[in-house]
């Protein structure tokens, strides 16, 4: 005796259209906790290097972002202490996304806590790459009452 099947055949297509609708529906809503969009951002900062020490950029509409990252020598798989300054800037919450340049390295995000007005800290590592030299974009984001801003900055990494 065969079971009765839980659907009849010519409802599968209907049924895998709705379940691939739900999904794609899912994956557009997830869509700015990966991608975030800011309303205001600063070009990406490509002259300081963040090996020698802090980087700043100013926000479009008046303020600054700055960005620290220890050690100085910036490698892979290494715990990174992270520090964000903000000047003219009021934030309720401070994270970096770390983002490779010419290869997509997913999602690598550290969120910072607040130690004082305008200062954020915590830790955060990069993933390690198949490439011997990386190129990144620490975007700072900063959730303010003016909405999430951003600031770019751009450093290389090494493997030994």
């Amino acid at each position: 005796m065969n079971p009765t099947p839980l659907l009849p055949r010519a409802a599968w297509p209907l049924g895998l259209t709705l379940v691939l609708a739900l999904l794609a529906g899912t994956l557009y809503g997830l869509r700015p906790l990966l991608r975030p969009i800011a309303v205001a951002s600063a070009p990406v900062n490509t002259t300081c290097d963040l090996h020698q020490g802090a980087c700043s950029s100013a926000l479009p509409g008046g303020g600054r972002i700055s960005l620290s990252i220890a050690p100085r020598e910036i490698r892979p798989m290494t715990p990174l202490e992270l520090e964000v300054r903000l000047e003219g800037v009021e934030a309720s919450a401070v994270s970096i996304d770390f983002v490779g340049v010419s290869m997509d390295m997913g999602l690598n995000r550290a969120g910072l806590r607040q130690t004082a007005p305008g200062r954020f800290t915590g830790q955060g590592m990069l993933p390690v790459c198949v490439r011997r030299r990386m190129i990144w974009d620490g975007r700072v984001l900063a959730e303010t009452p003016r909405g999430r801003l951003a600031a770019a900055f751009r450093f290389e990494t090494r493997r030994p």
